[in-house]
């Protein structure tokens, strides 16, 4: 086989917008006519400049190749301009080419990427969903412990045994900082509020984006430690995980974090330096299929555990599926709710999703299809990124 053509799509997600102001979809199309399908998850430049990105890498390093020639296909890439270093705007186009590689070579052999990569080793994938609000309900929602435990009850009677939820407040260009004791209280009521409305039917996830120095999320975590939380993801930023190291030698909360790293060498040094336990590789920014199944493996001889994270489209969340059912260190998968709503009407049929459990499909390839005039007949013409940080201090002040 030889890849012949990209299209791209930049699809902006209506309102209430969970996953993202937009998704950024590849189909690549072989010579003798299979398409695969890929999306990228990247958050530094525009979406139509991530588009043209996208474009140019398959035109000097995919056009004309074998989709089956990921190992190479992906080295040159990561080589290309002389760089060989983890590049996040890179391996977000990267991954959206080597998994639509990926979804051509299943459908090639007919198979699902799972059985190429090991073979089904969890036949259903426990998911969590974010404490969303509710269609008409305003951003107050966010900040209320008792709606929020109201809404986790109801998750629970869907199905679900999990639940993430973030009150700490904004993220900033100009953190880490100290969280501030209006937070930090918040933060304590909103686990009590939804450990007592949950009880043990669910676990509770506890969301941060970075925002916080090494004591002040030392701080944050010895309040949280009673309420027993699954996770304390990301409470230091990505740039040192030594800094965070110190957090989760601190606490009896398993440290989360991933979602901004690409590469086995960035997750190499979460590893060794102890800096968590529990790895969110996001399957649209950190290389790739095949990228995230090295990690996973080195996850594995640390004891570590793989929570694919997923922030953005349906497709992700195909590749997300892929990957976990075939390692054995899966822990738990991140739907956007049940898989409905937009990110169903993208696809043809969409992802099955029983019970709280993500089932995997048995379709070739990644077993989701594009469905191409609804993402056409929402093109994205916002200048805005897929999410903002505030750009003035946050805290005291």
């Amino acid at each position: 086989m030889q890849l012949e053509s990209i299209q791209t799509f930049v699809v902006a997600n209506p309102p209430p917008s969970f996953g993202g102001r937009y998704f950024v979809f590849v189909k690549l199309r072989t010579r003798c006519g299979i398409e695969g399908i890929g999306e990228a998850y990247t958050a530094t430049f525009g979406p139509q400049v991530v588009a043209a990105m996208a474009e140019d890498l398959f035109a000097r390093v995919f056009q004309g190749e074998d989709p089956m020639q990921t190992e190479t296909l992906w080295r040159r890439a990561y080589g290309e301009g002389f760089s060989l270093r983890p590049d996040i705007s890179l391996m977000g186009v990267l991954s959206a080419l080597e998994m639509a590689c990926w979804d051509i070579t299943g459908k090639a052999l007919e198979q699902p990427v799972y059985k190429l990569l090991g073979g089904l080793v969890n036949p259903r994938l426990r998911s969590y969903t974010y404490l969303y609000p509710d269609p008409g309900e305003d951003e107050s929602f966010y900040g209320d412990p008792d709606r929020s435990a109201a809404r986790a009850v109801r998750y629970v009677e869907e199905g679900f045994t999990a639940v993430k939820f973030d009150p700490v407040g904004g993220y900033s260009v100009f953190d880490p900082r100290q969280p501030t004791l209006e937070r930090m209280d918040m933060s304590e009521r909103f686990c009590a509020r939804i450990r007592e409305a949950v009880g043990d039917k669910a676990d509770l996830l506890f969301g941060t984006h970075g925002q916080f120095t090494v004591s002040g999320a030392k701080r944050l975590a010895r309040r949280l430690e009673r309420y027993d939380p699954l996770w304390f993801e990301e409470p230091t930023p990505p740039e040192r995980p030594e800094a965070m190291a110190e957090v989760a030698r601190y606490t009896c909360i398993p440290v989360a974090t991933g979602e901004r790293l690409c590469t086995k060498y960035e997750f190499a040094r979460v590893l060794e330096t102890g800096a968590a336990s529990i790895l969110q590789p996001n399957l649209g920014r950190v290389g790739g299929i095949l990228e995230a199944k090295k990690i996973a493996g080195m996850a594995e001889a640390h004891y570590a555990q793989i929570a694919p994270h997923l922030y953005c489209g349906p497709v992700v969340a195909a590749a997300n599926i892929q990957l976990a059912a075939c390692i054995p260190n899966f822990l738990i998968l991140e739907s956007i709710q049940q898989f409905g709503g937009f990110h169903a009407q993208l696809l043809k049929k969409p992802l099955q999703w029983e019970g709280g459990y993500v089932i995997p499909s048995k379709e070739p390839g990644l077993g989701v299809e594009l469905n191409e005039a609804v993402a056409l007949a929402h093109p994205y013409d916002s200048t805005r990124l897929h999410l903002d940080m505030a750009q003035h201090p946050l805290g005291y002040y």
